[in-house]
Parts: structure tokens; sequence; C-alpha cells
């Protein structure tokens, strides 16, 4: 698809998407589950006694024995007239959760409402230690610690702020990049999303992801960020239940070996703004890149967008929190359309 068309789809959706905003949204089901994981044997560990309550009666609490671990928290909305082809699976990227999808920081609509009025069925997940998904014992099971960030830096390192000692507490004070589509006000909200993740939990993560690949059916994966390592290796071990796939700024990629399993599925791949600006984007874009060419040089249909050079400006790495998300949703409504992809 070429750039001009995905420009003048950007301009002509934008005013029907902010219209159809107010509109309540018609629900056939909702509801949630947890899926994959693993058990695992703990012992030779010294038995604690728990005060539980302050006051209370203290309790003695053994720590060996067997463990629930590594499953995936899902949320599904399932609405009242579908017109999508297949459930939308939307994954998070690194040290947040499944909030990513579901509003902005400023409070507006985020991509979860936004495809769920599109008429898709939307699996919302909070994967592998991350959460309602929970967590594990570390270092016994999940190996390392986990990686904490400070206020400051997703405000860096997701090109919202302007290079090195961009952030300030106070809003007014900050250095944002020029023209920035991203909420300033609500930065603290989105902080307040932010948890711990660790750097060892891939393979755990991969494997819940196909559980609930497995148990949904064919799908549509929506991935971003950490997940696109997950969303393409998802889709080269079960190419027969995905149906495509929406690389949101992918900060990994799959096998590169294996790229030819991928031929056969649909794959749009969308970078924001400011890349070019930033010391580690240019290299994770080339990456993303390459990986694409790879699967078209096997036979396959990729489409990768930038998307200033389709008049879509001012996008931080978080581009469906931004304030023109509307706008990139719109344009990726239009892809799957492209794509035969609805009803």
């Amino acid at each position: 698809m070429s750039r001009t068309i995905f420009a003048s789809i950007a301009a002509l959706l934008m005013s029907a998407a902010l219209a159809q905003a107010a509109e309540p949204i018609a629900l056939r089901d909702m509801g949630s589950f947890h899926v994959g994981g693993r058990l695992v044997e703990i012992s030779g560990k010294p038995v604690k006694e728990v005060t539980f309550t302050p006051g209370g009666v203290p309790a003695k609490v053994d720590p060996n024995g067997t463990y629930q671990v590594e499953q995936m928290y899902v949320q599904y909305f399932l609405p009242a007239n579908e017109k999508g082809a297949y459930p939308l699976l939307m994954w998070h990227g690194g040290g947040l959760t499944g909030v990513t999808w579901e509003t902005t920081p400023d409070g507006r609509e985020g991509f979860l409402n936004y495809f769920l009025r599109k008429g898709w069925s939307v699996y919302n997940s909070d994967a592998v230690e991350r959460g309602r998904a929970g967590w594990a014992q570390y270092p016994d099971i999940f190996k390392g610690e986990p990686v904490f960030l400070t206020t400051a830096n997703p405000f860096q390192r997701f090109r919202i702020g302007d290079g090195p000692n961009s952030y300030d507490p106070d809003p007014a004070k900050r250095k944002l990049m020029p023209g920035s589509q991203f909420p300033n006000e609500g930065y603290e909200n989105f902080v307040k999303q932010n948890v711990p993740r660790w750097t060892t939990t891939d393979d755990a993560i991969v494997a819940a992801y196909i559980a609930e690949i497995d148990r949904v059916g064919p799908s549509i994966i929506m991935f971003h960020s950490q997940a696109g390592s997950f969303g393409f290796k998802v889709a080269q071990a079960r190419p027969d239940k995905v149906k495509a796939l929406i690389a949101l700024e992918p900060a990994g990629v799959g096998d590169p070996d294996k790229a030819e399993v991928l031929k056969n599925i649909p794959t749009l791949i969308v970078y924001g703004d400011y890349i070019e600006k930033d010391s580690r984007w240019p290299k994770i874009r080339a990456t993303g890149i390459a990986f694409g060419d790879r699967i078209k040089a096997a036979g396959g249909s990729v489409d990768i967008v930038d998307l200033p050079q389709v008049g879509i400006t001012g996008n931080s790495h978080m581009l469906m929190m931004d304030k023109n998300n509307a706008e990139v949703a719109a344009l990726i409504q239009k892809w799957l359309e492209g794509k035969g992809l609805t009803k």
C-alpha cells in the first residue's frame, strides 16, 4: 500500500473516528481467564512465622511445596455486532500491562475501545510476570531480579522527551520533542502504569502466548515494543492460527532463518516519529526492516509504515497513547479492511 494511500486514509477517517467515540459500546459477552503456566516444586526453605494482619495471631508458613507459575491473564470483549473476521489479540510491551491498550494517560479512549467499536472481538492480556498474571519467587523461579524504572526513564527512552535530562517534575519545564503528540499533562498517569519486569522470562512469555492462541483459535495479533519478538515467534510456532500481524514499533523480531514460515501471514509494521534523533531506535528499526525484507524475499506480504512519511507526525514510542492515536488506529483499521480481514 503506497504512502499516498496511507496519508489519505488518515485524513479521511480521523473525523469519523472522533464522532464514533461518543457512541455506546454493545457487547454480547465479556470475561477473563488465565492460560499457560507450569507447576514448580520448591524445597529446602525454612518455615516462616508470619503475622498477616497487624495485631493478629502469627501463622506458620511453609514455603516448600508446589507452585503454579508463569501463567498469563487474558480479558476479552466480544462485540454484539462482530465485523472482524478473526479475534484481535493485543500484546503489550516491556514494563507494561494490558492497560497499554485500554485508555490514554489523559483519559481518552485507547485502541481497545476503538477496535471494539469497529466490531473486533478483542483479547487483552497481562503477560507472564505482569499485572494480574502474578509473580513467582525469584531467583528460584524467575531468574535474576526485576527491573524497575525511574519516573524520568520512559520520558527519555520512549522518545517523548528531547534527549537526556529532558524530564522535569514540572510539566511546564519538560523538554518535549518538537510537535510531540504525547499527552504531557498525563505523563504521571502513564508512569503509574509501569510495573517491574524481568529480562529472563521470554521463553515463558512465548509459551503462554502460544497457549492463548491455541485456546482462542485463529486470530490476528497486534503487538508493541518488547512483544515484537513474541508476536513473530508465536506466529512462527503457529502459522496456521495467525491470520495477520500488526507490529507497532517492534523492539525485537522472530527467527530470521524461519522467516519463510510467515510468508502467508500479512504483516504491517508501524514506526512513529523522531527515530533518527534517538541513539537506539535507528538500529532497532533497521533490524525490523531487515526481518520484514526476509519475509518479503520468501514471498510474503509486509507493509512498513513510517508515520511521518504518510503525514502522521509527532508520535512517540507509545503511539497508541498519543493525542493522534485515532489516526494511527484508523490507518491500521483500513489496512485490515484492505487485507480482507473484516466481514
